[in-house]
């Protein structure tokens, strides 16, 4: 800068020192020079200092390149850099990939959304107790949750088990994504064995319970050919259009869950069979904190237990029971005692363990379905014996009764199970002693009231000491924890499941007590469809559904007409007549023979026998006289004959088979 003031001036050194002194103020080099000669050169002064500010200027170049990224000029640029992201779609377009499927499923499925609803299938377990089955369906979609099995009543004759008819499962096989467990007993997975073997789909439960479900197979040898997946608490498994969330809760059985059922319009929550226990003998409490987040986020509808709807109050802890044990343990230290409750009520059995090894009794057990539950359980980790405590039930006889407890099946007063067979003194190594106490832990199901009551009395009978009284509590839920839950989850519609139709109604005058409309409430039937979204739900229609007899190894091939003909059979018995015939003249050649099962004791009733007989006589030569030629006719005749003359004598109607041999 002083090199180029230089060339430029005129004046002397001192003026050559101005810049130098002054370099720091320009305008004081300014003043320096005569106001004559700045008037005379403008220009010459005006060109050095172009020079001169250049490199001042330069900070003023910076500062439009320090503004270039104020600009943001390249940010600008960076949706255009994205515009080929965008256009890589369109030019894929044509190449047979999934990223076609996408865009164009995506916005197919808005359209869908619109149109379709979700549909709520209970194909069993309403108006009853027991086989509870329920199917989800969206679109092209079907989960199944639970399926269970329900015992035979007294009027089904000959049949070992109940299952739930699954035609329409087997119809929309290629929309059944897989069977979703609640928890382990066996009206929620005892139909398993059997509707695998026509709907073979995956499995998805809680370890436990898929324990228990894997003991069944292996007796059926469909372990290998069955998908399980174990599902832990809080995990969410997606299936087809559905994600499912698995909840604790607590029930008579360990690893119970509830269900919160995530669908495209809107979430179902369903309960499973529970109750709230804040003090449960294994694992946590029920988690009533997620379902209140659940609730939060809006609840389309809630299916909710309703066996216990017509009880009060709250249901009492298990815990409870175990202090009722120590209580009758040593107001009975001087006895055998035998403890009849559920094969599945692990939390039960634990307690009994635990209050006998503070006695200082050894357990035993027996009944099929008691040891194969207590081993899985204990395999599991979720029963825990001590040492040495567990004998077998030979090893019964070797200990005084006063360290021996047995536990047993045969609560509900089962006619083959290990307590009914004590009691009918046809068990081939328990004899029922006048010391023994035998404590019912266990209520009686409905319908189970007269069985119960003739194993106790027939106990009673053998001198035995019964208690059935405060030695049991429910695992279902009771009014104010239904309430309890329909508050946390604040659902739009109400749906009443698992019991009976009281049961049912039950239920329903609780959530109108809570606010609810009735319209908005719905005590569904077997088989109805109920598809409900945002805007409504309504009852569509219904599918087939009904119970399918298992007998023995037979599935199904008993149904109503065999059962009726079964229970006729019992009620009358059978009379058989047996003639010969020649084929074309119909002419008698033997007979009739008639024999009788069920019906007299024919050693005692000879006479009715011959004029039964006589009877038969009658109608073959009124169909002779007749020209009657049709052996069917001729049966019918006979038949018609016979039963008229049974009936008009002992007013009674066995049945009559009349058999026709030809000569």
């Amino acid at each position: 800068m002083s090199n180029g003031n230089i060339n430029h001036s005129k004046n002397t050194g001192k003026t050559r020192n101005k810049p130098v002194r002054n370099n720091k103020n320009k305008n004081t080099f300014l003043k320096g020079s005569s106001r004559k000669t700045e008037a005379a050169d403008k220009k010459p002064y005006k060109k050095p200092e172009s020079p001169a500010k250049a490199p001042v200027r330069k900070p003023e170049a910076r500062k439009t390149e320090v503004r270039k990224p104020e600009v943001r000029k390249p940010e600008t640029r960076k949706p255009e850099v994205r515009k080929p992201e965008v256009r890589k779609p369109e030019v894929r377009k044509p190449a047979p990939a999934t990223f076609v499927k996408t865009p164009v499923r995506s916005a197919s499925k808005k359209s869908r959304k619109q149109a379709s609803r979700l549909k709520i299938i209970p194909l069993g377990g309403l108006e009853q107790i027991g086989m509870n089955i329920t199917a989800f369906e969206y679109e092209d979609s079907i989960v199944v949750v639970d399926c269970g099995l329900s015992f035979p009543e007294d009027d089904m004759l000959g049949i070992d088990l109940v299952i739930p008819d699954v035609t329409y499962l087997k119809e929309n096989i290629h929309k059944v994504k897989g069977f979703v467990i609640t928890h382990g007993h066996e009206d929620h997975i005892g139909a398993l064995p059997y509707v695998l073997k026509e709907v073979n789909v995956p499995i998805y439960s809680t370890k436990l319970t898929l324990g228990l479900i894997t003991n069944k197979l292996r007796e059926h040898n469909m372990v290998k050919t069955t998908k399980m997946k174990e599902v832990r608490h809080g995990q969410v498994i997606n299936l087809g259009e559905f994600a499912i969330e698995f909840i604790k809760t607590n029930h008579s059985i360990q690893d119970a869950s509830a269900l919160a059922i995530y669908s495209p319009v809107g979430i179902v929550v369903h309960t499973g069979d529970f109750k709230v226990d804040y003090t449960p003998v294994f694992g946590d409490a029920i988690d009533l904190q997620r379902l209140a987040e659940i609730g939060k986020k809006g609840v389309l509808a809630l299916m909710c237990d309703s066996t216990n709807a017509e009880r009060p109050g709250f249901t009492m802890s298990e815990r409870t029971v175990g202090h009722v044990f120590d209580n009758l343990f040593n107001e009975n230290r001087n006895s055998r005692i035998i403890i009849a409750t559920f094969a599945s009520n692990v939390d039960r059995v634990q307690q009994i363990i635990n209050t006998a090894y503070r006695y200082g009794r050894k357990v035993a057990v027996e009944g099929r379905s008691m040891v194969n539950i207590i081993s899985v359980a204990s395999e599991l980790g979720y029963l825990r014996v001590p040492d040495q405590t567990l004998i077998e039930i030979d090893q019964v006889k070797n200990y005084p009764d006063d360290q021996v407890v047995l536990i047993t099946t045969g609560s509900q007063g089962e006619s083959m199970a290990a307590l009914s067979r004590m009691a009918a003194s046809i068990h081939k190594k328990i004899t029922i002693k006048p010391n023994d106490t035998i404590i019912f832990s266990s209520n009686p199901i409905p319908g189970n009231e007269k069985a119960v009551s003739k194993v106790i009395n027939e106990l009673s009978m053998k001198g035995a000491k019964v208690i059935f009284q405060d030695a049991h509590v429910s695992g279902h839920a009771c009014q104010e924890e239904i309430k309890l839950i329909y508050s946390l989850v604040r659902p739009r519609y109400a749906i009443p499941v698992h019991g009976e139709y009281r049961h049912l109604t039950a239920q329903a005058h609780i959530a109108e007590d809570l606010g609810y409309a009735k319209e908005n409430i719905f005590i569904l039937s077997s088989g109805n469809i109920l598809e409900l979204d945002e805007n409504g739900a309504e009852v569509t229609g219904s599918v087939q559904t009904g119970a399918i007899y298992v007998d023995g190894l037979g599935v199904g091939d008993v149904g109503n007409v065999v059962l009726r003909d079964r229970q006729r059979l019992a009620e009358d018995g059978i009379i058989i007549v047996v003639m010969t015939l020649q084929r074309h003249s119909n002419v008698v050649m033997s007979g009739p023979d008639i024999v009788s099962r069920g019906f007299v004791y024919v050693k005692e009733s000879e006479d009715l026998m011959e004029h039964a007989r006589e009877a038969v006589r009658t109608a073959l030569d009124s169909c002779s006289d007749r020209n009657i030629n049709d052996w069917s006719r001729i049966k019918t005749e006979v038949k018609d004959a016979l039963s008229s003359y049974v009936w008009k004598t002992t007013k009674r109607s066995p049945m009559i088979l009349p058999i026709i041999m030809e000569a």
